[in-house]
């Protein structure tokens, strides 16, 4: 196929101070039932991400889609699925659908990568971490992650059921600072505005109580899996974790570029920056397994807001796995604060008080170059000088 020529103009509005965003993209939306994919609606959608880059964002895509492709491809009855039809719609639309957005953002400049995920990826602590270097990296290689849940493994008891919280669940793995909910719903009301003529349009959520509750479990209803009280179950997620996010209609092209220019959408915001809430995180909720010890170059190196390396390292404790929280303390026994170790524990101590460049011949694997990353650690007030806007690099 010929690539066309497509010059993109980064967000100058709403959207422009955002660093990291994540946008999910519903069935609704992407597939029609009769006519299959919107190519059209696809491609200005993709001028709109690029868009979003140039303006020097990180942009993750979560695409529902691939079972509405299938059931087409494969000519299966309108109404309900059976799982072993809706899986085997899955495997055959997410082919479909991963070489859309493939050729329409190549169309455009930008590599997309595949990521597909299961309920456990995002709640099993080491699986989690796998998913999110892979997301990472992917990012830091100026590709376009593009997320779907893993419909033809999942089951019902073990699946998310929609891509909104799989969406807000994603958010919080990248520490995304926006989250963009492209919906047939243009926000959230008092009531359901076709049944309601008075129904009051909500623009802005500051906090989400019981009212604001009780109004998505009667108000709105997409045509995808989530309605509108599974968007506020992800507000629920993604603000806590640092993210804003947006309900926003997608039926006109160019959806993000009208929020950018101020069409009406629902704003909830966000309760602390995504590097911040990680860290609380971190700091507050998790069970340490072991302790490091680390000499006075290292300490310093931490206060500036520096990763701990293994070179500063002289001394492992406990048994622990890669992923697990363990202790950092200094050289007289204090505890600075807690991180994410890198290394299992057998591993940490073959290469404590080495330097990095020297970890793929002691381990004969290329590990990372720190033991802990700076946005893995929660420390005492003496070492919190990383500003809460530092896009996190993983």
């Amino acid at each position: 196929m010929e690539a066309r020529t497509h010059t993109s103009t980064a967000m100058t509005g709403r959207l422009a101070g955002f660093r990291r965003v994540v946008v999910k993209v519903g069935s609704s939306l992407l597939v029609d039932p009769a006519a299959g994919l919107r190519r059209d609606w696809l491609g200005a959608l993709c001028d709109d991400l690029a868009s979003l880059a140039a303006a020097g964002a990180d942009v993750l895509v979560v695409s529902s889609g691939a079972i509405a492709l299938g059931r087409k491809v494969l000519d299966l009855p309108r109404g309900p699925l059976k799982l072993e039809e809706s899986q085997a719609a899955a495997a055959v639309g997410q082919i479909a659908l991963s070489r859309a957005w493939a050729e329409a953002l190549a169309e455009r400049g930008h590599a997309a990568g595949q990521i597909l995920l299961t309920l456990g990826d995002t709640e099993e602590r080491r699986r989690y971490l796998n998913a999110r270097a892979t997301i990472l990296n992917l990012l830091r290689l100026h590709a376009v992650p593009i997320v779907n849940e893993n419909d033809t493994v999942a089951t019902t008891e073990i699946r998310y059921g929609d891509n909104d919280r799989l969406a807000a669940r994603v958010a919080t793995m990248v520490s995304a600072d926006l989250l963009l909910l492209l919906s047939d719903v243009d926000g959230l009301y008092s009531a359901p505005p076709a049944d309601d003529p008075d129904a009051v349009f909500i623009p802005q959520v500051p906090r989400i109580t019981p009212e604001i509750v009780a109004m998505a479990s009667g108000a709105g209803s997409d045509l995808s899996r989530g309605g509108m009280a599974t968007k506020v179950e992800a507000a629920k997620i993604a603000t806590g974790a640092g993210a804003t996010m947006v309900i926003a209609s997608g039926h006109e092209p160019g959806p993000i570029r009208r929020v950018d220019g101020g069409a009406r959408s629902t704003w909830f915001s966000a309760v602390a920056s995504p590097l911040a809430a990680r860290k609380a995180w971190i700091g507050g909720t998790l069970e340490t397994r072991g302790a490091i010890t680390i000499d006075e170059g290292a300490r310093r190196a931490l206060a500036a807001g520096k990763s701990l390396l293994p070179a500063g390292v002289t001394a492992v404790e406990g048994r622990f796995q890669r992923g697990d929280t363990v202790a950092i303390r200094d050289s007289d026994g204090h505890t600075l604060g807690v991180g994410l170790i890198a290394y299992d524990d057998t591993d940490a101590r073959r290469i404590t008080g080495r330097r990095s460049a020297e970890i793929e011949a002691l381990l004969g694997y290329a590990g990372r170059s720190e033991m802990i990353h700076r946005d893995d650690m929660a420390l005492g007030q003496a070492g919190e000088t990383a500003g809460p806007g530092e896009k996190d690099t993983g």
